[in-house]
């Protein structure tokens, strides 16, 4: 694999970022259909991937004020997203957070219909151009590393 020189990192960090910011907010509006924001999906799936983890842990791994995070947790727990449960928690004194199966089911579809959209529009490219993503992919998921 050859070594890109710097301009050439640039060169292709200018053409990638637009293209990679454009995918993500035409995925995100996908979740329009389920009158949920992209933010409350993304909150369910940090929750499920760790279930137990607290509203400050969760507000530090978002980046966001405690408080901020509170209310967003308190939106979902309203919505039958999320329960809270003491026992879930490390810190027994704590109150761990889980996805309920209906959040859970909900996170799946959203990923479903997503994953359709992004299916229904690389079929539409030709055949090279296909084939060219499924080589970037590894590459990509680098990247998020």
């Amino acid at each position: 694999m050859q070594d890109l020189s710097s301009n050439d990192a640039i060169e292709i960090a200018a053409h990638l970022r637009p293209a990679i910011l454009r995918l993500n907010r035409l995925l995100r509006r996908e979740t329009q259909a389920f009158d949920v924001s992209p933010l409350a999906v993304m909150l369910l799936s940090a929750i499920d991937k760790e279930p137990g983890i607290g509203v400050n842990d969760l507000a530090n791994r978002e980046n966001t004020r405690a408080a901020t995070m509170s209310a967003h947790v308190k939106q979902l727990e309203a919505a039958g997203y999320v329960h809270r449960d003491q026992t879930l928690h490390a810190d027994k004194r704590r109150v761990g957070l889980a996805v309920t199966p209906k959040g859970r089911k909900l996170v799946a579809d959203v990923r479903k219909r997503r994953t359709d959209w992004l299916a229904g529009r690389i079929a539409m490219l030709d055949p090279e151009s296909r084939a060219a993503l499924g080589r970037a992919v590894a590459a990509l998921a680098r990247l998020g590393e």
